[in-house]
């Protein structure tokens, strides 16, 4: 599991993009694509390697006025689910 240090950025062969055909936001990976809804996209806009998970929470809570530790707890589980699924990963 993630901690509010750690570091998320795309994993190596992953990409964010926009389907030409939907103009919604995706990740592509070799064996697939990833549809994103709104919040994920802005989750993971902000995956680079360099901000903390506690960083990109309180950023997101600043820009959409909703309390940080509340919108914590959801940008973990969405991160967790992009690991699990081997989209990002976490540098410490």
């Amino acid at each position: 599991m993630s901690a509010p240090d750690s570091r998320p950025a795309l994993a190596p062969g992953v990409r964010m993009q926009t389907d030409r055909v939907t103009g919604e936001p995706v990740l592509l990976y070799p064996e697939g694509i990833l549809a994103l809804n709104a919040t994920a996209h802005e989750i993971v806009a902000r995956c680079d390697g360099v901000a903390t998970v506690a960083a990109i929470a309180h950023t997101l809570a600043e820009e959409y006025e909703m309390d940080s530790d509340a919108l914590a707890a959801d940008v973990l589980e969405c991160l967790e689910d992009l690991r699990r699924r081997h989209l990002i990963v976490f540098a410490e």
